[in-house]
Order: C-alpha cells, then sequence, then structure tokens
C-alpha cells in the first residue's frame, strides 16, 4: 500500500473514531478561554498532577500574586510555596519565574498575544525554546488560547492513538504531534483531543483497557492482536 493510499485510509479511521466519540462523550462547547500567559503557566502546572491539583495550584498563584510581574518579580520558594499542591513545586516555581522573565526581556512586557500573529510553526518554535515547555503545553497554548491550528498530545491522546493505530508503536509523543496535525482535519482538533484524553480516562486505561465496552474495538489494532488474536 502506498503512503497516500495508508494516509488517506487513516484520515477515514480518523473521522469514524471522532464520529463514535462524539456520539459517546459529546462535541464540547468551548471552554472559557485564558489569556495566553495564563493558558501557559496553568499547563506548566498540570505537569504531572490532575486537573483538580492544577487548578488549586493555580488559584493560590494567582491569590498570592494579582500580576504576573509580582510573580516575575517575587523569589522562587514563595512561587514554589504557592502552588506545592501540584507537585514538583520547586521545579515548576523556576520554570514560570524563568518564563516570565525571559518574556520581558524578549517583549518588553508579560503578554504572548503577539503569537497570535505569527503562523503556526514559528509560534511553536518560539513557545518550545523555553525550558519546560514542549510541544504539548506549546500546542495547548495555541489552540485553547490562541485558537490556533496546533493539536495538543498528552499521554492519554499519545497512548490511544497508539492503539488505535493512527500513530506506530514506536513513535514518540513529540513525534505524534506531527503525524497527528496531518491526519486529524484542523476544524476538529479542540473536540478531538478532549475526547481521546476523555477515552483514555474511562475506557482505554493504561493497565487494564476496557476493551469490551469500547465503542472503538472493531477500529483497534491493540484489541485484535492481543483480545481477538488471544482467543
Amino acid at each position: 500500500m502506498s503512503d497516500t493510499m495508508e494516509n488517506s485510509d487513516l484520515r477515514r479511521k480518523v473521522l469514524e473514531v471522532h464520529r463514535r466519540l462524539v456520539a459517546v462523550y459529546g462535541d464540547e462547547p468551548p471552554r472559557k478561554r485564558l489569556d495566553p500567559v495564563s493558558e501557559m503557566v496553568d499547563t506548566i502546572l498540570s505537569q504531572n498532577t490532575n486537573d483538580r491539583l492544577r487548578d488549586i495550584a493555580f488559584d493560590r498563584l494567582r491569590r498570592k500574586f494579582p500580576t504576573w510581574e509580582a510573580v516575575r518579580d517575587a523569589p522562587v520558594e514563595e512561587i514554589e510555596d504557592a502552588i506545592r499542591v501540584a507537585g514538583l513545586s520547586g521545579q515548576k516555581a523556576r520554570r514560570i519565574k524563568e518564563a516570565l522573565q525571559r518574556i520581558t526581556e524578549e517583549r518588553g512586557e508579560i503578554s504572548l498575544d503577539f503569537l497570535g500573529d505569527l503562523g503556526v510553526e514559528e509560534a511553536r518554535e518560539w513557545l518550545t525554546s523555553f525550558k519546560g515547555i514542549g510541544p504539548k503545553t506549546a500546542a495547548i497554548v495555541l489552540l485553547f488560547s490562541l485558537g490556533m491550528p496546533a493539536f495538543p498530545v498528552d499521554t492519554h491522546v499519545h497512548r490511544v492513538s497508539k492503539r488505535l493505530g493512527l500513530i506506530g508503536k514506536n513513535v514518540s509523543r513529540e513525534k505524534a504531534h506531527e503525524i497527528l496535525e496531518r491526519l486529524v482535519p484542523p476544524e476538529l482538533y479542540y473536540t478531538f483531543h478532549l475526547n481521546l484524553i476523555r477515552h483514555g480516562r474511562e475506557v482505554c486505561h493504561a493497565r487494564r483497557p476496557k476493551c469490551e465496552v469500547c465503542v472503538l474495538k472493531d477500529l483497534c489494532d491493540h484489541y485484535r492482536s492481543t483480545v481477538e488474536g488471544g482467543k
């Protein structure tokens, strides 16, 4: 099979996966949009923790420091204390402070609104040049805050996409961003991303996926090779 034919088949598969997941989980309306700096900080806080603890940490940070300038100028130890609940607080505090300092140095103010005037690749390259900001964080800022066509790949999206066969078994999470951005229609990025996460949390678990109740099992390479193949 040629690469063109294979990609065409995968795109049809993406559309069918999308259709079924929307039927189960719905087509969520866009969430309240954060400004790009807030989205960046929020996503750094989300690393290696859950949404509830991330939100608590973000709220505590904003209560203690009413402006991003105040966070930038605060001692790392005070930032760390405010976000401790999210885990890895020392590392996250340093990365947040360093990012805010560098934005100020390069832009003269703490704002990332200018990214909306750049192309997706240029904006992504600028963001990922920061320590602690990888492809996922950059894509979240671009998609959720600026409405730009970038597809975030977290651990759930990576796992489910791999099991479905949308990406290869050995494809890294970083490489998956590039592949899925080519396969998924840009207008579906938001909903497809959120529904893959929800499916990963509720059905396609890392250790014990609930294949018996999965609406995607007939489309799933993992199910065919491990469940059906083991019969």
